[in-house]
């Protein structure tokens, strides 16, 4: 959050860095923060009273965003999902994991950075955690290949998946990333293997896996981690078989094409949970989940607690057989006579 800048509502009341606050479709709702700035600084140079003025513009402010919000298009669902400010797995773990402990590397070539795994507790609940940093600052993210994960991190991912299962903890996944580290380096170290061995490992693990995509989830990026008795999405997540830009680039040839690819992929998690692929969406406050990361990380703490709740009360034998029926039957398709 930039310095001096204090959120209100949901909103900001600095003019400066307006960019990296506002969208480039939530402009209007950037016009009316600054009229409300303007009004503001008018009271006080006049010494003239213009609350009552400022609360209907700040109503107004708040069901314009509202009405933005209720027709975006997938395109801008990506963009929010990518946002600079929206919370990352480490800011979720900042405001709901208490006691963390966090463990490193697969035993077998590196610790790899976009993978965070440990113990800890969300509510009363002890867990493991593992989930993909995409970083914050350039120095992070180039440590952590913005989130793309290497084989080494996947194999991470198992090792402390195994022992939670040993100690009969549930397993939670946080998921953000466009995909798999694409890298010579990281083919050669068997990433289809990686990813193909998590998936397989992971539909027979013998204890509850909650699976909740917080921002992007690409590719075999996100089923490297992405098997479990319960998926969900936070509500402006995306989650799709490639990017946007990737899928653009084998149609069309061009990137360009991106906002009509998102619109072809039906990435969204009013699609997804329409399509049955994920169960449940997770809502986030009006305007994102960057305009109150308090808000996004207690609905989303919510939502893990009560899942696992329902899970621990199921024997290993139904937990198995539920998730093995529910792999089973994801996903709806139609057969065309053309």
């Amino acid at each position: 959050m930039p310095e001096n800048t204090e959120p209100i509502n949901g909103f900001y009341d600095s003019n400066a860095d307006v960019d990296k606050k506002y969208l480039d479709f939530e402009k209007p709702i950037a016009d009316l923060g600054n009229q409300i700035n303007e009004l503001k600084a008018l009271q006080i140079a006049k010494k003239v009273d213009y609350n009552t003025e400022i609360r209907e513009m700040r109503s107004n402010q708040v069901r314009l965003t509202q009405k933005i919000f209720d027709n975006l298009t997938p395109w801008e669902t990506v963009q929010i999902a990518r946002h600079p400010q929206r919370p990352l797995l480490p800011d979720y773990m900042d405001l709901m994991v208490k006691d963390f402990q966090q463990l490193h590397g697969d035993r077998f070539f590196a610790d790899d950075k976009a993978i965070i795994s440990g113990f800890g507790r969300i509510g009363r609940e002890r867990v493991m955690l593992i989930g993909q940093n995409k970083g914050r600052d350039t120095k992070e993210k180039i440590a952590c290949n913005f989130g793309c994960t290497h084989p080494e991190g996947y194999r991470k991912a198992l090792k402390k998946m195994k022992l939670a299962e040993k100690y009969g903890l549930p397993v939670v996944c946080l998921i953000d990333t466009q995909g798999a580290y694409p890298g010579i380096g990281a083919e050669e170290r068997g990433q289809a293997e990686a990813i193909a061995v998590n998936m397989m490992e992971m539909s027979r693990l013998k204890t509850p896996i909650v699976c909740v995509v917080i921002g992007e989830g690409g590719s075999g990026g996100a089923l490297g981690i992405g098997v479990g008795d319960s998926y969900a999405m936070m509500e402006y997540a995306w989650y799709s078989v490639i990017s946007p830009e990737g899928c653009a680039a084998i149609l069309w040839k061009s990137g360009d094409k991106a906002a009509e690819a998102a619109v072809a992929l039906k990435l969204t998690s009013t699609d997804m949970k329409g399509l049955g692929i994920v169960d449940d969406v997770i809502p986030e406050p009006l305007g994102g989940a960057h305009r109150n990361h308090h808000e996004a990380a207690y609905n989303l703490e919510n939502y893990i607690v009560r899942k696992i709740r329902e899970l621990k009360g199921l024997s290993t034998e139904k937990l198995l057989d539920l998730r093995y029926k529910k792999l089973m039957s994801m996903g709806k398709y139609s057969i065309s006579d053309n």
